[in-house]
C-alpha cells in the first residue's frame, strides 16, 4: 500500500527533499569555491527522488519499475561522466563570474533545484498514491515498447557522443572538427539524445491515463508531466545548451580563423541536433532548416552582424561588399556551431 507524505501525489515532499539536497551542495560549493560538484549533485538527486518514490509507493509494479530504473541509470550515467569530467578539466568554466558571488551562485543552484524537480515529474506522479489507487494496465503495451525502444537509442547516443567529444576534445587539435560517429549526422547529437530519453520515460508512465484505466485529477496529473520533458527541451535549446555553443562558437572560430573554412562547411552540412544524412542536408533550403529541423536565427552566426572584427582577429572593415559581407553570403545568410566548446548542461 502506497504511503501517503503530505499530498497525494509527492510533489511537495520531493520538493522539499530537492530543495535540501541542493542546499546543502550549494554550502559547500560556495565555502570551498569547489566546483566539482555541482553537476554530481544535480544528476544524483534523480536517483534520490526515483528511490524515495517508488520505496513510498508500496509494492510497485513493472511499469513505476522500469520507468524509476530509467531516470536512476540516465542519472547514474550523467552525474558520473560530468563527474570524470570536471575532475579531468579542473574548473567549470560557468561559474568564472558567479562563485565568488553569494546571490548570482546561489541563482545557478535554485534554478538547478527546479530542473530535477520538473524533470523528474513523470516519475514522481506515476509513483503517487493518486495514481496508484487505480488499477494498472500490464507492462508491454504498445507504447511501453515504443518508450523502452526509444529511451535505448537515446542513451545510446548521449552516452557514445559524450564520450566521443570529450575524447576527441583530449586528444586532437583544438583547431580541428569533430564530425566522426554520430557527430556526421548531427552537430548535438548527445542533446538530441537526452530529450528523447526524457520523452521516452513520459511515454511510458502516462500509459494507465492514455490507456483509460486512470481518470479524474489523476488523470490530469499523469498527462501535465509532460511539462518535464518539454522544460529540459527548452533549456536545452534557450537557456544553457544551444545558446551557449552554436553562435559563440563559429564566432570564436571566425576570429580565430581557426579551421573556418572547413568549419563552415560543417556547419552548412550538418543538422544541429536532428540526425541525418549531410549529403542531403547541405541543398535543403534554408527555409526548412530553420524550421523543420530547428536550426533558429538565433543560433545563425553572422559575421556582419555578430563580429566586432573581422576574420582572423583583423579589424572590421566599413565596406559591406567586404570579406564579411562575402563570407556571410557563402553561409546561406549565416549559419551555427558545433557544441564543441564547453557547453553547460540544465
Amino acid at each position: 500500500m502506497a504511503v501517503h507524505v503530505l499530498d497525494d501525489y509527492y510533489l511537495a515532499i520531493t520538493l522539499l527533499i530537492t530543495v535540501a539536497y541542493q542546499l546543502a551542495f550549494f554550502s559547500v560549493a560556495f565555502s570551498f569555491k569547489f566546483d566539482k560538484l555541482t553537476d554530481f549533485a544535480g544528476g544524483t538527486n534523480f536517483v534520490l527522488l526515483a528511490i524515495l518514490t517508488l520505496a513510498f509507493s508500496g509494492s510497485p509494479i513493472a511499469r513505476q519499475i522500469v520507468v524509476s530504473l530509467f531516470i536512476m541509470v540516465w542519472g547514474i550515467r550523467l552525474s558520473g561522466f560530468l563527474l570524470f569530467r570536471i575532475l579531468k578539466t579542473g574548473k567549470d568554466d560557468r561559474f568564472d563570474d558567479k562563485r565568488d558571488k553569494f546571490w548570482p551562485f546561489l541563482g545557478f543552484w535554485i534554478f538547478q533545484m527546479i530542473w530535477v524537480w520538473t524533470v523528474s515529474l513523470p516519475v514522481t506522479v506515476l509513483n503517487s498514491p493518486n495514481v496508484q489507487q487505480y488499477p494498472q494496465p500490464a507492462f508491454g503495451t504498445g507504447r511501453d515498447i515504443a518508450g523502452v525502444v526509444l529511451y535505448a537509442i537515446g542513451m545510446i547516443m548521449e552516452t557514445v557522443s559524450d564520450a566521443q567529444k570529450f575524447r576527441f576534445r583530449s586528444t586532437r587539435d583544438k583547431s580541428e572538427i569533430c564530425d566522426k560517429g554520430f557527430f556526421y549526422l548531427s552537430r548535438h547529437p548527445n542533446y538530441f539524445g537526452e530529450i528523447i530519453i526524457q520523452f521516452a520515460i513520459y511515454m511510458i508512465a502516462v500509459s494507465p491515463a492514455a490507456d483509460g484505466y486512470v481518470t479524474g485529477q489523476a488523470y490530469k496529473a499523469l498527462y501535465a508531466t509532460i511539462l518535464g520533458p518539454f522544460l529540459l527541451t527548452i533549456l536545452l535549446f534557450f537557456v544553457s545548451g544551444l545558446t551557449l555553443s552554436e553562435r559563440p562558437t563559429a564566432k570564436k572560430r571566425y576570429e580565430n580563423d581557426s579551421n573556418w573554412d572547413a568549419y563552415e562547411r560543417y556547419l552548412k552540412r550538418t543538422s544541429m541536433i536532428i540526425p541525418f544524412p549531410p549529403q542531403i542536408y547541405e541543398h535543403l533550403p534554408v527555409f526548412i532548416k530553420r524550421t523543420l529541423f530547428l536550426e533558429f536565427p538565433i543560433y545563425v552566426f553572422d559575421p556582419a552582424k555578430h563580429s566586432g572584427v573581422g576574420r582572423g582577429g583583423a579589424k572590421r572593415q566599413a565596406d559591406p561588399q567586404g570579406e564579411d559581407g562575402e563570407a556571410s553570403r557563402r553561409n546561406g545568410h549565416g549559419n551555427s556551431a558545433d557544441g564543441l566548446v564547453e557547453e553547460g548542461r540544465a
